[in-house]
């Protein structure tokens, strides 16, 4: 069974306002797109974890028919990093039955389905430790863990983040080629969303 996460805690307070409701160039919020991606691809077993944003985050998804599908749990301190989001987001969804997840961040709206679609293929077929889309020499997101790291993404000091985890098995991962700079947009400031065609 693969989980998909999406990692939605930070306090966006490079942007300014909680990147979940800020919109794509097509009108969709960044949440609504990702969460409409993943069930394109065939997830439907999303979480989504939050943090200083919960209300509305959730108040968005709970209005759009897709996404009342997906759940909802809240990292109470998110300010200890990303990796304590997808801790939260590990207890509250791994099972005796995960056998792996899909991790995408709110940052990252614009990948496709069919990036998506890739790696979970990629993922069945070869059980790699790590699986993440690349372009050329760069890696992007979602990145997908097989169950044989969760361990030790739960031993990782939070300080150094789930990328020690990526880097401790790099010779083991899989890399999927791409043509989808979605997978590479990253949006974090107010000229990253300008460019991205936002205002």
């Amino acid at each position: 069974m693969l989980e998909a996460l999406v990692l939605a805690g930070g306090a966006s307070t490079r942007m300014g306002s909680p990147k979940a409701v800020l919109q794509t160039p097509d009108g969709r919020p960044f949440i609504i797109r990702i969460i409409e991606t993943l069930f394109d691809a065939g997830l439907t077993r999303i979480t989504i974890v939050t943090g200083v944003h919960h209300d509305v985050t959730a108040e968005l998804c709970a209005s759009h028919s897709v996404a009342r599908a997906v759940r909802c749990v809240r990292n109470p301190d998110p300010a200890r990093g990303q990796l304590s989001s997808l801790i939260v987001g590990m207890e509250a969804v791994v099972g005796p039955q995960t056998q792996g997840l899909l991790v995408t961040l709110v940052d990252v709206p614009m990948v496709t389905a069919d990036t998506v679609t890739r790696l979970v293929e990629a993922w069945e077929r070869h059980a790699a430790p790590i699986v993440r889309p690349e372009i050329g020499s760069r890696h992007g997101h979602p990145v997908i863990f097989d169950r044989q790291v969760f361990g030790a993404l739960r031993a990782t000091p939070l300080d150094r983040g789930a990328r020690a985890v990526v880097n401790a098995y790099a010779d083991r991962a899989e890399s999927v080629a791409v043509v989808d700079p979605g997978c590479l947009v990253d949006v974090d400031t107010p000229d990253d969303y300008a460019r991205l065609g936002g205002s």
